[in-house]
C-alpha cells in the first residue's frame, strides 16, 4: 500500500514538471509570430459628428442698437439673399431722409439759377424800376429847385425847402440802389459763387447718404441664399448692435456636411475624397453616404460628446469636414457616428 502511494505522488510529480516546461515553452514559440503580425487595424475610422449646413449656422443680428418693428420670417422659411428678414423702429431716420432730400433740391435750385443767369422778364422788371427811379430823382429836383426860388424871394420858410432837399438826396439813393441792382442782374455769375453753390450740394448729397445709411442699419437682410434654422427674437424686443442678440440664423440647407472629431491616432489614415458614411440612433442602421472634403491642420479639444460612461475628454482631435452626397436629409445640429472607410 506504502508503495503504491509512493509511484503515484512520484507520477504526479512528473506530470507537474511536464506542465510547467510546456507552459514556458508556448509563449517562445508564439511571440515572434504575434510580433510579426502587429497591432491590427480596422477598415474604417470611427468617430462622432454632428450634422451642419454646408455654409454652417450664420447667425445674423442688427448693427445698431433698437427695437424691432418686425420679423419677417418664421423658422423652416425659404429666404434669398439680400432680403428683409427683421426691422428695427426707424420713423427718426426716415424723417431726416425726407429733409436732407428737400435740402439736396433746395441747394440745386440755386446752383442752376446761379447758372442760368437772370431771366429776361428780372432785367426787363429792373431797367423799368430805373426809369421809374430816374423819373422820380427828376421830379425831386424840379420842386428842390422851385422852392429855392421862392426861399430867395421869402415867399417859403427855410424848413419847407428842406424838406424838398432830403426828397432830392432820398432819391438819388434809391436810382443808386436801383442802378445796382440793374448791374447784377446783367453781370453774368462769377465763379466762385458757382462753386460756392456746388460746395453746398456736395454737402446735402452727403447729409443725404448718411440719412440713407442710417435707415438701412436699420433693416436686417439675409446675406445667403438659405432657410431660416432658428427664430430668437420677436417684434418689440431690444437688440443691440455688438452682435450678442442675434435675431434670426440662417443656413444653406442644398448640401450638408458632418463636422467629425477623428481622433489623433487616426490622423494618418485620413485623406481628401474619402469615402464615409453616418448613422444615427434616430435613422436604425440606414447609412447616409459621403465623402471628406477638408481636413483640418491643428489637433484640438473634443467638440462632439457622445455622453457615455467611458467616454474620454482629455483626448486630441483633428476635426474633418464629410460631405454627404445630394438628395439626403438629416436635422441640423443632429449628433451621428461617422465612419471613414481606410484604403488597405
Amino acid at each position: 500500500m506504502k508503495k503504491t502511494i509512493w509511484i503515484l505522488t512520484v507520477l504526479l510529480a512528473a506530470a507537474a514538471v511536464a506542465l510547467a516546461v510546456a507552459s514556458r515553452q508556448q509563449p517562445t514559440a508564439t511571440a515572434p509570430a504575434a510580433a510579426a503580425a502587429g497591432p491590427r487595424q480596422t477598415p474604417f475610422i470611427a468617430a462622432a459628428g454632428r450634422v451642419e449646413p454646408a455654409s454652417e449656422e450664420v447667425k445674423i443680428g442688427a448693427e445698431m442698437d433698437g427695437k424691432l418693428a418686425r420679423v419677417a420670417v418664421e423658422e423652416g422659411d425659404a429666404v434669398r439673399r439680400g432680403q428683409v428678414v427683421a426691422t428695427l423702429q426707424n420713423g427718426e431716420f426716415i424723417a431726416r431722409v425726407d429733409l436732407a432730400k428737400a435740402t439736396l433740391r433746395e441747394r440745386e435750385a440755386q446752383l442752376e439759377r446761379l447758372r442760368n443767369g437772370a431771366r429776361v422778364e428780372e432785367k426787363r422788371e429792373a431797367e423799368a424800376l430805373l426809369r421809374e427811379a430816374e423819373a422820380q430823382h427828376t421830379i425831386a429836383r424840379s420842386e428842390r429847385d422851385r422852392r429855392q426860388n421862392l426861399l430867395d424871394r421869402g415867399a417859403i420858410s427855410r424848413s419847407e425847402f428842406d424838406f424838398a432837399a432830403r426828397d432830392v438826396e432820398t432819391s438819388r439813393a434809391r436810382l443808386d440802389a436801383v442802378r445796382e441792382r440793374l448791374s447784377v442782374v446783367r453781370t453774368q455769375t462769377r465763379p466762385e459763387d458757382l462753386k460756392r453753390a456746388e460746395a453746398d450740394i456736395a454737402n446735402a448729397e452727403a447729409l443725404l447718404a448718411e440719412a440713407q445709411a442710417m435707415v438701412e442699419k436699420t433693416i436686417i437682410r439675409a446675406p445667403l441664399d438659405g432657410r431660416v434654422l432658428r427664430r430668437y427674437r420677436k417684434a418689440g424686443e431690444s437688440v443691440s448692435g455688438k452682435g450678442d442678440t442675434p435675431v434670426v440664423s440662417l443656413g444653406d440647407l442644398r448640401t450638408l456636411r458632418v463636422r467629425v472629431d477623428v481622433d489623433e491616432t487616426d490622423v494618418a489614415r485620413l485623406h481628401i475624397g474619402q469615402p464615409a458614411w453616418v448613422t444615427a440612433d434616430a435613422y436604425g442602421d440606414k447609412r447616409f453616404t459621403g465623402k471628406v472634403v477638408r481636413i483640418g491642420q491643428a489637433l484640438g479639444r473634443k467638440n462632439i460628446r457622445t455622453d457615455e460612461p467611458t467616454e474620454r475628454v482629455d483626448t486630441k482631435i483633428l476635426e474633418t469636414l464629410v460631405e454627404l452626397d445630394p438628395g439626403q436629409t438629416l436635422p441640423i445640429g443632429l449628433r451621428v457616428d461617422a465612419f471613414l472607410e481606410v484604403q488597405r
